[in-house]
């Protein structure tokens, strides 16, 4: 790593770099070993936002930091909280794109945070809002992680986030280096140290990529958005994907994946009224993921302005459940929550709906 100039006038938020990349910059500074080690804490266990809350470096060691870098969180443009307690965010980004992530409570005190990976999508699935945007970029590692750091900042001593999934805003893994190296922050010891089993990283099935995540150095979870059991189907409702990686090939990939010991693969199946909800698509969902370790998500149909499908009936998700149940395949019922602010499943756009 290049050591910026002092006084450069435009600095880098720290937040930038790798704990490596901090060890190097204190080392080129000559500064003891130690100091990584108290700077790193003070972003990811003390949560500071400013380099100069790190009072265990002289004032004259934080002025030479402030001189090359900065400590920021992220801008919230707009908040808004949902009746059942979910809380969205639209976050400020320094060129002017916009980004949301939702924090989600459960039972329990779990917390939950729905973090966004690209500002809009690479990505055309017909039933999801974030789509119609199209890709405006990549977010950066520091953008990435810079969501949890700025939400938790809000939250009272007594609350944590407990759990993260990257299923906001974006394609994951067609962002892999940016997404891989927020995992490692989100789950090494000297950074937020969330385990892994309690960070999911969500797609759509970039075949390769996804191969890539588990072999890569942070072995979280996987989710696979399906949400069809025949290339026809897939085809009218997740055109881009499905050409590349039709669902034959995405479902060999997925019994050769290098699953961690007692890990298995969520399927996400979100619920289109007369697309996808037959009892014949269970059955074909049934035979499609006979040999994966794995467990299916069904998700009730969020709805958005101007949406050409509607939600599943709940009877009939309810059978749909039933008939993978009596097959032994671990089935559950998403409770989508935030629907009143567009914060569920599939709602999340760059602007916020007044």
């Amino acid at each position: 790593m290049q050591l910026p100039t002092l006084k450069t006038p435009d600095k880098q938020n720290i937040l930038a770099l790798s704990f490596d990349e901090i060890l190097k910059l204190v080392q080129e500074l000559g500064w003891k070993k130690y100091r990584a080690d108290q700077i790193i804490a003070w972003i990811y266990k003390r949560h500071a936002a400013h380099l100069n809350e790190m009072t265990d470096l002289s004032k004259t060691d934080r002025q030479r930091l402030a001189d090359v870098f900065t400590l920021s969180h992220l801008k919230i443009a707009t908040h808004q909280q949902s009746s059942d307690g979910t809380e969205k965010f639209l976050f400020a980004l320094e060129d002017g794109k916009q980004i949301e992530t939702v924090l989600i409570r459960s039972k329990k005190k779990r917390l939950t945070l729905c973090i966004s990976s690209q500002a809009g999508c690479t990505l055309d699935c017909r039933f999801c809002l974030t789509a119609q945007e199209g890709l405006k970029r990549n977010l950066r590692t520091e953008e990435i992680i810079a969501q949890f750091l700025s939400v938790q900042a809000r939250l009272s001593e007594s609350e944590a986030i407990t759990n993260v999934v990257l299923m906001g805003m974006g394609e994951p893994l067609a962002n892999l280096k940016a997404v891989t190296e927020a995992c490692v922050r989100l789950i090494a010891p000297q950074g937020l140290a969330l385990s892994a089993r309690r960070v999911t990283v969500s797609t759509a099935g970039l075949v390769p990529q996804m191969k890539k995540l588990l072999q890569g150095p942070a072995p979280v979870n996987l989710s696979i958005s399906l949400n069809a059991t025949t290339n026809a189907i897939r085809d009218e409702i997740m055109p881009k994907i499905n050409r590349l990686y039709p669902l034959d090939v995405l479902i060999e990939a997925c019994k050769q994946l290098p699953l961690p010991p007692r890990r298995s693969i969520t399927f996400e199946y979100v619920m289109l009224a007369g697309v996808n909800d037959s009892l014949e698509d269970a059955s074909r969902l049934t035979r499609l993921t006979q040999g994966i370790s794995c467990k299916i998500n069904l998700i009730p149909f969020n709805a958005y302005p101007g949406s050409p499908y509607q939600a599943t009936a709940d009877e009939q998700i309810l059978a749909f459940q039933n008939h993978l149940h009596q097959h032994n395949i671990r089935t559950t019922i998403r409770k989508s929550k935030g629907r009143d602010i567009l914060a569920a499943c599939g709602q999340l756009t760059s602007q916020f709906e007044q």
